[in-house]
């Protein structure tokens, strides 16, 4: 799943978690020593790459990494399996790993090794300014069915480093809404009325049910994670950096006020709750269980959840705003897809092929019928199943119209730093019950070093 945010880049992007800590010493020497010694195989294809694939004797196989599971990882092996169904001059092996940010540490140990798959549902603009990825430039260049113009742009340039195309939108995600429709038509509420974060904790709070002392059904489950906390500072007008980029500002009173909101309603009001941890996306299915299994009236989770739920039972609505700021502004971001630049030539020109066949006008639309995810063509939109489908899943047209007015995913120039600082912040607060200008200011403090020490 959001990624999934993001993600997930993928905030994952997500957006879900993208990035893990706790890398061994082991890894990050090796990764270091690839630091200074330089990529070897730079970032430009071969002519071969560039042109027609070389001839053969037998197809190109190729490993194709990505962090899905549940209902997404299905569909993703359905998909590997209609590509090498559909031609017999490549032939992809699809290894799921247990998320986006277990991916990325794979790829870490599998560059500082030499032994890298040809494509990677993943993706690290840092990395490729250090030439551990590919451009897809050329690539892109000699394919003349390629349609630049036809993609979702922020998607596409999303994949932009420096100028160049390092990575393509497989799918774009943003976090919405979900709700059992018996839960707020037995409390009396109109979902048409939730447009405000106000108003959804006076629903909560309606909704939530306490046997004993203890919440027995909450009103609202928050995601883990500080993604969908951000959505809601951004709706407020809060911003990460300033706008010449000098200044981290995570702990402004949007920032404060608006996590101070989600603590109380979390710890104190105990009308919303938080599931952590676990394996994988442990932590993201007992939330979507707790919502099937009616132990509470909703959730904010990725558009990619869609595959996973019973819209007989749930629908979806868009994140709302804050009173006095408009309509929510959270993030929509695209899960990208590389090729690492250690990859032979012959498996860059196959890694590209199989990536512009996920790409095509009627599979984005498939995908995105089947999981929630955006299509990343604006042709898709045009797909005659796609069109017959949103008339009888209006759901499936949520997360469009979100994008619509969304946020871009944050750049860290700091190589991850400073969403780091930020995802300790939000585990103080969402867990431990930490005041938010506290936690908050903890990590502006942290943050803002790392930004002076690469800004010198």
């Amino acid at each position: 799943m959001n990624a999934r945010f993001i993600g997930k880049s993928a905030l994952e992007p997500g957006r879900k978690r993208s990035w893990k800590s706790g890398m061994s010493l082991l890894l990050a020497a090796s990764f270091t020593l690839l630091s200074a010694c330089g990529s070897q195989s730079g970032d430009t294809p071969s002519a071969s790459a560039s042109g027609a694939p070389a001839e053969s004797a037998k197809p190109v196989e190729i490993e194709f990494w990505y962090g899905l599971g549940g209902n997404l990882g299905e569909n993703m092996k359905k998909r590997i399996d209609a590509f090498n169904a559909s031609q017999d001059e490549v032939i992809v092996k699809g290894i799921a790993q247990a998320d986006y940010g277990e991916t990325e540490q794979k790829l870490q140990a599998a560059i500082a090794s030499n032994d890298v798959p040809a494509a990677v549902l993943s993706s690290n603009s840092e990395w490729a300014r250090k030439g551990y990825y590919a451009s897809l430039d050329e690539l892109i260049a000699a394919d003349p069915e390629f349609k630049s113009e036809d993609f979702v742009q922020t998607f596409l340039d999303q994949g932009k480093v420096d100028g160049k195309q390092y990575f393509l939108p497989m799918y774009g995600t943003t976090q919405i809404m979900y709700y059992r429709k018996d839960a707020l038509e037995a409390s009396g509420i109109d979902p048409a009325g939730l447009t405000t974060w106000e108003a959804l904790g006076e629903a909560a709070a309606k909704m939530s049910k306490r046997e004993s002392g203890k919440t027995s059904f909450y009103g609202w489950e928050p995601m883990w994670g500080y993604d969908n906390m951000a959505d809601a500072v951004f709706s407020r007008g809060g911003t990460i950096l300033s706008e010449d980029g000098k200044t981290v500002t995570i702990d402004s009173p949007e920032w404060v006020e608006t996590w101070e909101q989600f603590r109380k309603w979390i710890h104190d009001d105990k009308i919303m709750r938080i599931h952590s941890g676990g394996q994988g996306w442990e932590y993201w299915y007992k939330t979507i269980d707790d919502v099937m299994k009616n132990k509470a009236a909703g959730y904010t989770g990725s558009s990619g959840d869609q595959g996973d739920l019973d819209f007989g039972i749930v629908a979806a609505m868009e994140q709302p705003g804050w009173e006095g700021a408009g309509a929510g502004k959270p993030v929509a971001s695209a899960i990208q897809a590389g090729i690492p630049a250690k990859a032979s030539a012959e498996q860059r020109q196959a890694a590209f092929k199989w990536f512009t066949y996920f790409m095509e006008t009627s599979n984005t639309a498939d995908w995105s019928m089947n999981t929630g995810y955006i299509a990343v063509r604006q042709s898709a939109l045009e797909d005659p199943a796609f069109k017959a489908f949103s008339e009888k899943n209006p759901q499936i047209e949520v997360p469009l119209q979100q994008a619509s007015h969304a946020s871009s995913p944050f750049q860290d120039p700091t190589g991850g730093k400073i969403t780091d600082a930020l995802k300790i912040a939000a585990d103080e607060v969402q867990i431990n019950n930490v005041p938010a200008e506290k936690a908050l200011k903890e990590a502006q403090q942290k943050a803002q070093s790392e930004l002076d020490r690469v800004s010198k």
